[in-house]
């Protein structure tokens, strides 16, 4: 069966359709099936797959690494740019083609923006985003979609809010992006006026239609919100260390506050991993749903290898 990812890129979630990704979902309930029935079937036995990750990462690897394992692919690649020729002087040019040569899937994660779609250009392999820079990580977008779509049943007709560093969280980015593909009663993005969203990001929320608003305070809008999206403050992107020190620690959500404010349905993600923004007495309530949004990446990426390698699912 041809589907409409066979040996296609992945970018950014904006490249994919709301028919897409529900394609793509539906595959992630199969394979979550697989999963539970205790037998999956080995479906890219003659595939090798590349996880180039030039920056540090444990969910987002380790979650492709055993999904390609899962389904039966070898998988070759590094986890740090110091473990590769780069360190010695390679180019990025020139390693991606020594992947390409190597390997039917590339996985990239690079600290530079633009890096997954300069890789998608020099290989022939289907490249695929792993997150890059500090707009886009792809397939986070569509584990934290799935998840909601498995809480609730829906991804149509919710109040979200994406509460954090809004202005170089590429998860929180990606996330917001691909809300535009459904149809949201509204998103609130709630940040400290130095984390605010960037404009190329709230451009595609005007442009889509998208209902928004941006607040400063969760305590204002908490009562109203189905599903919470909290990142960490990116330390790690920030181009000036005073920046960040003006930041650090300017929100935090607690258990308190959700019982008193919140809806007794709402649902807490979090792309992971947490600092301290998020109370770790929140962690074994009805109201955390990060531990299983990380659990639903495995069938998400499994369903997400096998349909990009054009195999029935």
């Amino acid at each position: 069966m041809t589907t409409p990812f066979k040996g296609r890129d992945v970018i950014s979630i904006l490249d994919f359709t709301r028919d897409e990704l529900e394609v793509l979902f539906d595959a992630a309930d199969k394979m979550d099936k697989f999963m539970h029935r205790g037998y999956v079937p080995k479906l890219l036995t003659d595939q090798v797959v590349s996880l180039a990750f030039f920056e540090p990462s444990t969910r987002t690897r380790l979650s492709f690494e055993l999904a390609a394992k899962r389904l039966g692919a070898v998988t070759i690649g590094f986890a740090a740019e110091e473990s590769t020729s780069v360190a010695k002087g390679e180019s990025f040019a020139d390693t991606i083609r020594m992947l390409d040569a190597y390997s039917d899937i590339i996985i990239v994660r690079h600290r530079y923006e633009g890096a997954a779609l300069f890789a998608s250009e020099i290989a022939e392999s289907p490249v695929i985003n792993a997150g890059d820079g500090r707009q886009h990580h792809p397939t986070q977008a569509m584990v934290d979609l799935y998840t909601v779509l498995r809480l609730f049943g829906t991804i149509d007709g919710l109040t979200y809010g994406v509460l954090g560093d809004l202005r170089y969280s590429r998860a929180a980015s990606s996330f917001i992006l691909g809300l535009t593909r459904f149809k949201p009663s509204k998103v609130y993005l709630i940040a400290p006026p130095l984390l605010k969203p960037r404009p190329e990001v709230k451009m595609v929320l005007d442009r889509m239609g998208t209902p928004y608003e941006e607040v400063d305070s969760l305590r204002d809008v908490i009562h109203e919100l189905d599903v919470l999206y909290v990142v960490r403050i990116q330390k790690e992107r920030f181009p000036d260390p005073e920046e960040y020190e003006r930041v650090k620690g300017s929100y935090k959500v607690t258990l308190k506050l959700v019982e008193e404010r919140g809806k007794d349905s709402l649902k807490i993600l979090h792309p992971l991993p947490k600092v301290d923004e998020v109370d770790p007495a929140l962690d074994n309530s009805k109201y955390a749903a990060y531990y299983e949004e990380a659990r639903l990446a495995i069938p998400l990426r499994m369903a997400l290898l096998a349909l990009i390698s054009g195999v029935e699912v």
